[in-house]
């Protein structure tokens, strides 16, 4: 990872110089090491002095972090700036060490980036801190690439803040791999002009977000809504409605609200078949009706962006993090998060009546992780700690549309002045979690090839079923248990 060249949203110079300082002619000198730490961010230029004793040591962290930029630029630019607090109490504590971070921050492919801190952990380069989604604490604790940090998390108090209910993303087998970075929602949203374009009265609109959470708006009522919007025309044929365009954690959703579960007690991955025959029922019933195009998951995240944005699709699955990217990528032009408020709704998945029959959303929570290489774990989390606080956690999420992580954030002026994640938080009352299991990527894979078979029309939601089985019991053997 070191010897590699990343492009960097955000630069580290760092240069020192010695200073000498004699006492009245005595022939014993002490010496400092200043070391001049200057961070440019957009906008802003920090300078920071680090003062290194004689004796001491000065540790450079490397952290990798992926990012949209500029939105979530955060998720290493924090880490920055928890280095000026994490060397004051390195002072305070009598330490000599002293720290620096240098960051490589970009926005490659999710898979790309997974396989480059394997790649680069399995030669000894990885980064001492990498930002990753947490699922991948499955597969990375269990392979033993990233580092146990249970027994070390009390040692740093700023971590006591973070919402007691999401360490579980953190977590497997009971021990902590991960500290909590950002979290999100994931919405159903829909055009609040195009319902009214469709006859709807606007005490209906106003309405669907608490009918959507009470269960009263179901998603065969959406289907339903959506099918008449393309007879009239509303919207374009494939347009009614649209998940995500290619494989991720949203779809899990779809099969806990049809009453699946994915996790038994002995560790190994549960698949229900009857819970994933009512979702495949599902895609192949909006195919079937014209309201999402057979082509949808062709993994083009920039038609799939444009759609959306822009009006031309009445209801999308998306994440609370793309509002922020819609506001200020798309729509900057016509007025932003303004032109959203104005035009856009949203509310949890809506409840699948033949299914569980409740409301649902998902949440895949970036953490802080560390690698089990770093000489430094207790510098690493030290840095973290200096993170994850309110004011820079709150930055982040306003700035990239990411829900906040810590208690104190539920009363803090800034956070709550941000009307869009005030609104979106309550959704997280239906949220569910991905499974921490070195077995869940070839259990989702499988999942997935029956949605995807399904509505191209190469598989009937029966064949689906059975391609899955198949393919589960080929690559987990054991580890998937088959019911229903």
């Amino acid at each position: 990872m070191r010897r590699k060249t990343h492009s960097r949203t955000l630069i580290v110079l760092t240069m020192a110089f010695a200073l000498v300082a004699a006492a009245c002619g005595d022939a014993d000198e002490q010496t400092t090491e200043t070391v001049i730490v200057e961070v440019e961010v957009p906008g802003e230029t920090v300078v920071v002095e680090v003062e290194v004793p004689a004796e001491g040591e000065l540790v450079t962290l490397v952290a990798r972090c992926r990012a949209k930029p500029p939105i979530e630029d955060g998720r290493c630019n924090n880490l920055l700036r928890g280095v000026v607090e994490a060397n004051t109490t390195l002072e305070a504590d009598g330490d000599l060490r002293r720290v620096q971070v240098e960051i490589i921050q970009d926005n490659p492919d999710a898979g790309d980036y997974v396989t480059e801190f394997e790649l680069a952990s399995s030669t000894g380069d990885a980064p001492d801190i990498i930002v990753a989604a947490a699922i991948n604490i499955g597969t990375w604790a269990a392979s033993g690439i990233i580092a146990d940090l249970t027994d070390l998390l009390g040692d740093y108090p700023e971590f006591d803040d973070i919402t007691p209910s999401l360490w579980a993303a953190m977590e497997l087998n009971g021990r902590r791999y991960g500290v909590l970075q950002d979290a999100e929602a994931r919405p159903l949203y829909f055009r609040k002009d195009l319902l009214a374009e469709l006859g709807w009265a606007q005490d209906e609109i106003d309405s669907l977000p608490a009918r959507l959470a009470s269960g009263e708006y179901t998603w065969e009522d959406m289907f339903d809504t959506a099918e008449e919007a393309v007879a009239a025309g509303v919207v374009d044929p494939g347009f009614g409605w649209w998940p995500r365009p290619k494989q991720g954690p949203m779809f899990l959703a779809w099969y806990y609200g049809a009453g699946g579960s994915i996790l038994d007690d002995s560790g190994a991955l549960v698949y229900d078949k009857a819970a994933a025959q009512i979702v495949y029922e599902l895609v192949d019933d909006a195919a079937d009706r014209g309201i999402i195009l057979e082509t949808r998951l062709d993994g083009d995240w920039d038609s799939w962006h444009n759609g959306v944005a822009y009006g031309n699709v009445l209801f999308w699955f998306g994440g609370s993090w793309q509002w922020a990217e819609w506001a200020e990528l798309f729509l900057q032009d016509l007025g932003g998060e303004e032109y959203l408020f104005e035009n856009v709704g949203f509310g949890p998945f809506p409840a699948i009546a033949a299914g569980a029959n409740v409301p649902t959303t998902l949440t895949n929570p970036f953490a802080y992780m560390v690698s089990s290489d770093t000489e430094h774990l207790d510098l690493a989390l030290l840095v973290i700690s200096k993170a994850t606080t309110k004011e820079l956690n709150t930055e982040h999420a306003v700035t990239s549309g990411h829900l906040g992580i810590l208690t104190s954030q539920a009363d803090y002026e800034p956070y709550t002045n941000a009307v869009f994640l005030s609104e979106v938080a309550p959704i997280l009352e239906f949220t569910t979690f991905q499974p921490n299991s070195p077995f869940f990527s070839a259990w989702t894979e499988a999942y997935y090839l029956g949605i995807a078979g399904v509505l191209s029309g190469d598989l009937t939601p029966e064949e689906a079923v059975d391609v899955v089985v198949d393919q589960l019991g080929n690559e987990l053997g054991d580890n998937a248990i088959i019911v229903g």
